[in-house]
């Protein structure tokens, strides 16, 4: 059952075989190893180096940088908040609500928010969240700042613990 194409179709597929062949790869050259900006700067993780792939840390900078506190603050600040969170949306899923009204004139109690995350945020009417936000402007002017002689995020009382020896620190 040959085929009259047969010899036609066997020379296309061979001449276009080439094209379905991997090119060669160049020869693998030797990558010097990474050099340390400073350790325990932003971007420094051992034994890799600096990881920047966008070049923010292209510049020549004075290290250790002055604002590199500050990010610390913001850091350990933007983590509670986001478990503050995570916890306010796991309880309301969990069926928990306060007692009362959410607003009077709308005649909402928090009973009939909805459990979901966004649906409880477009559930809110917009003077809560106004109000919401003036109390987390007024924590953040009031209580936000940190103490320069204190660690980044020690923002507690006097009736906190503060471990002063090292390795009991490093155990709890």
């Amino acid at each position: 059952l040959a085929s009259p194409n047969l010899g036609a179709m066997l020379s296309i597929a061979a001449t276009s075989l080439p094209a379905f062949t991997a090119p060669l790869l160049p020869h693998a050259t030797r990558v010097a190893a990474p050099v340390m900006k400073a350790e325990g700067e932003i971007g420094v993780t051992p034994p890799l180096g600096v990881w920047d792939p966008l070049g923010c840390l292209a510049e020549p900078v004075d290290y250790p940088r002055r604002d590199y506190r500050r990010y610390v603050e913001l850091e350990i600040k933007h983590g509670r908040i986001a478990m503050l969170a995570t916890v306010g949306v796991l309880t309301t899923e969990a069926g928990f609500r306060w007692p009362g009204y959410l607003s009077k004139s709308l005649d909402l109690k928090f009973a009939d928010l909805p459990g979901g995350c966004f649906d409880s945020y477009n559930a809110v009417p917009a003077l809560g969240w106004l109000q919401i936000v003036g109390f987390v402007i007024f924590l953040e002017l009031a209580y936000g700042a940190t103490d320069p002689s204190k660690e980044p995020g020690d923002v507690g009382g006097i009736s906190w613990v503060r471990y002063d020896d090292p390795e009991t620190k490093k155990f709890k």
